[in-house]
């Protein structure tokens, strides 16, 4: 068939063509944000799940909603190197100069300016990549005093004040959260408390691994009852077979149910891999309807596809030590593992592992579900870690 016209998009936060089977989380999310519009007690919304799960694409796509229904937005990734501050700074500037234009919030929207101003001069030395265009002067006392935690409180209730003032909320959206460091998440935490206080509509919907509950919770003891924590995984059966029967349909295409069937199968749900195996089906058969044979010679695409994207950008950060880590928990299979199984595995004694699995926690590679236990972030990792160190040379 014409790869011209396959429907399939694997890739980082692209699209898929077909947004199967989350409906109810997006109806969740735009109830939250209406609420907050109106004033009414609302908590922020933080997504967890594993990588390949689809959390950066729903999160585009909740913002997209968001902004079709006159909600103002900010769109944020937290990557390792940055720190909040620098992050929320010039995308507030570009908030609050689009609140100025309304006639109703201009002058509140423009107090918010002046605070966002001496915010930035104050911290400016402490946080060193901070960098923003400033279009007023700061407004002394307002947001400068240097602290991160009592200046975020101040700029977000000015912030809120002009959004409530121009009947609309401001909803940060906030991908990769887990990466922003402890005290800053801790401030961060607090001023979204300080504006749900004070019923201003001001709210986060966030994204991250796992771990980011912990993280909140150490950040914050009360953050567990500020926050809801939807759980995104892989897609249920009937879910998973729209998201690959849908997109071909609509280009003219069907696909028979062995093949809907074993596509399931081979991604277990996970919508990043549905479009890997979509795409590599539709390339390999040659007229419609794609069947169970087309599949299974897929499939073998598919994988080296993963291999070499997917997984293989995950491995290439580790170090040797922490990829042998990696691969006795391999050995287990998919997991979750005791901690002292793994040790096992590589003849070391539990303590001597521990600062090892906190690096690959760190680096997102792995996250522990409960106490003790230790998981893959990524789906069918431990298959891919057989097949990149195959037999017993990496027990050595």
């Amino acid at each position: 068939m014409n790869p011209v016209s396959n429907p399939f998009a694997p890739g980082a936060g692209t699209p898929p063509p077909e947004l199967a089977g989350r409906d109810e989380l997006r109806e969740f999310v735009r109830i939250a944000i209406e609420r907050v519009r109106l004033g009414l007690p609302t908590k922020s919304i933080l997504m967890v799940g594993l990588r390949g799960v689809g959390k950066t694409v729903l999160l585009d796509r909740m913002r997209d909603d968001a902004e079709a229904n006159g909600i103002q937005t900010i769109r944020i990734e937290a990557p390792e190197s940055r720190s909040l501050p620098a992050l929320l700074a010039p995308q507030l500037r570009q908030a609050l100069l689009r609140l100025s234009r309304n006639v109703k919030a201009r002058d509140l929207a423009q107090r918010a300016l002046r605070g966002l101003a001496g915010f930035a001069k104050a911290l400016k030395f402490k946080y060193q990549d901070i960098e923003v265009g400033l279009d007023f002067d700061p407004e002394p006392g307002l947001a400068d005093n240097g602290d991160l935690e009592h200046d975020l409180q101040a700029l977000f209730e000015a912030v809120g004040a002009a959004a409530k003032e121009a009947g609309t909320a401001l909803v940060f959206f906030v991908d990769e959260l887990q990466y922003v460091e402890e005290p800053e998440l801790a401030s961060l935490i607090t001023a979204l408390h300080r504006t749900a206080q004070r019923r201003l509509p001001v709210v986060l919907v966030g994204a991250g691994l796992p771990r980011l509950r912990g993280r909140m919770g150490h950040a914050k003891s009360y953050a567990e009852r500020l926050f809801d924590f939807p759980n995104v995984g892989p897609l249920e059966p009937p879910a998973a077979g729209i998201a690959i029967a849908k997109p071909t349909a609509a280009q003219g295409v069907d696909v028979n149910k062995g093949a809907l069937d074993l596509i399931v199968e081979k991604t277990h749900g996970y919508p990043y891999f549905l479009q890997e195996w979509g795409k590599h089906a539709w390339d390999t058969a040659s007229a419609s309807p794609i069947t169970r044979d087309d599949v299974e010679r897929a499939s073998v695409a598919a994988i080296a596809a993963l291999d070499e994207s997917f997984f293989r950008v995950r491995f290439d950060r580790l170090t040797p030590v922490e990829k042998k880590y990696l691969r006795a928990m391999a050995e287990l299979g998919p997991g979750p593992h005791r901690s002292g199984d793994i040790a096992e595995q590589l003849d070391r004694k539990v303590t001597s592992l521990g600062p090892t699995r906190n690096q690959l926690i760190s680096k997102g590679m792995i996250w522990s579900p409960n106490h003790g236990d230790t998981a893959f972030t990524a789906p069918l990792f431990d298959e891919f870690m057989r097949r990149i160190m195959p037999g017993d040379d990496w027990q050595e």
